[in-house]
């Protein structure tokens, strides 16, 4: 973790980098979406939200993405949240990492990062030794989520959920100016 030298009343100090970005409202998000980066990036918004719900926090987002569960509540948080959010591209925001971006009110990319949006996919599921019933159990339960991310995109681009539904049916990627076009970002930082 990189470090900053500070001189202050009490002599020189050695300050983390986030440390110093938070007092900004600036929130680094350069990982999997699992419980424990969740959890991370949420105790830091509602440190944020408590200190000054009306200033605006940007959150930086280069992520692979990750667990479906774990990225709603984050996302839901910020739908709740009174201070104004900006998410911002830095690298690649794919899946759970694109709908953590669309959680922003302004969602800024630099020119030359990339969106990538799909449907949900089981993850490490075993079948083997299952019965019908209960593997359908599991694959309605996966198409809810997929309704939920969905809809998700769907209230934030302005698409229609046929037309979510048919670029969500693979890996679909896109520049900066295609996410403008599409309505996943709002602004291309230049």
């Amino acid at each position: 973790m990189a470090n900053l030298i500070k001189e202050s009343a009490r002599g020189i100090e050695v300050v983390r980098i986030e440390d110093e970005l938070l007092l900004s409202r600036e929130i680094f998000f350069v990982d999997g979406v699992d419980k424990e980066s969740s959890n991370e990036l949420l105790k830091q918004l509602m440190y944020l939200e408590r200190q000054d719900n009306t200033k605006e926090i940007k959150i930086y987002i280069n992520s692979p993405g990750g667990e479906v569960m774990s990225g709603l509540a984050v996302y839901d948080f910020i739908s709740l949240m009174k201070a104004p959010v900006t998410t911002v591209c830095i690298g690649t925001a794919a899946s759970m990492g694109a709908i953590l971006f669309l959680a922003g009110q302004k969602r800024q990319m630099l020119p030359h990062t990339r969106l990538m949006i799909h449907d949900p996919s089981f993850a490490r599921a075993e079948f083997g030794g299952r019965k019908p019933h209960e593997i359908q159990h599991e694959l309605d339960k996966l198409n809810e989520t997929r309704e939920s991310l969905a809809r998700i995109i769907s209230e934030k681009t302005g698409k229609t959920l046929e037309e979510v539904y048919e670029v969500t049916a693979d890996d679909t990627y896109y520049s900066a100016e295609e996410a403008i076009e599409f309505g996943l970002a709002t602004e291309i930082i230049k």
